[in-house]
């Protein structure tokens, strides 16, 4: 199967070696690219959790902290390990399924994430919200054609749909698989763990 990937510049590698090794033609076009909003060190101390929801955030944080809040919660494995781990890491990959497992209450909360994220662990925790990067939509002159394309964020979902491309969608999560699902998408496969085992699984349950 002809495999589109669509992370941004640098993300696509890992994916694309396991995808080969495993019999497929790979393709990588990025629809969307991670812009940092600055380099001001971040403190983490006093908060009693910190809340990550996207690895671009956990590596954006990781570079500007200091110090550390008592625990880390994560809303997949590849959002831990870009940080270096957490304490909590969701069973189920959206902001919904973070806010069910986290104790309550909670305590002084921070969650760091993309400019114009979802309010709902906000506004939930009362949690402290500090924006590390924004996405911006890419438009290439021409997409490559595939028989699936691989889907990480609702910002990939949007940006592909602003390029009128019909193409099956395998997606990393319940929060894109909505996204891509509500522009008309036809999703099929969802990875299960929001990791890189996940999509590489569920690129094989999208050829089967």
């Amino acid at each position: 199967m002809k495999v589109l990937l669509t992370r941004p510049e640098g993300r696509n590698e890992q994916l694309a070696e396991a995808l080969r090794s495993a019999g497929h033609e790979v393709v990588c076009e990025p629809l969307i690219a991670v812009e940092p909003l600055g380099d001001d060190p971040i403190d983490l101390d006093g908060y009693d959790w910190l809340v990550l929801t996207s690895a671009a955030g956990a590596r954006e944080l990781r570079r500007r902290a200091r110090g550390g809040a008592r625990r880390v919660a994560a809303i997949g494995r590849a959002t831990a390990e870009a940080f270096g781990g957490a304490d909590l890491i969701a069973r189920e990959s959206t902001q919904e399924g973070l806010l069910a497992e986290l104790p309550r209450p909670a305590g002084r909360v921070l969650f760091a994430g993309a400019e114009g994220a979802r309010r709902l662990l906000v506004d939930e925790l009362d949690a402290d919200f500090v924006p590390l990067y924004r996405t911006r939509e890419l438009r290439p002159e021409k997409l490559p054609s595939a028989d699936a394309v691989v889907l990480a964020s609702p910002s990939a979902a949007r940006a592909l749909a602003q390029l009128d491309a019909a193409m099956p969608v395998v997606s990393i999560g319940p929060e894109t698989t909505s996204a891509a699902e509500e522009l008309g998408m036809r999703v099929v496969a969802e990875a299960t763990t929001h990791d890189l085992e996940g999509l590489i699984s569920a690129v094989t349950e999208a050829t089967r």
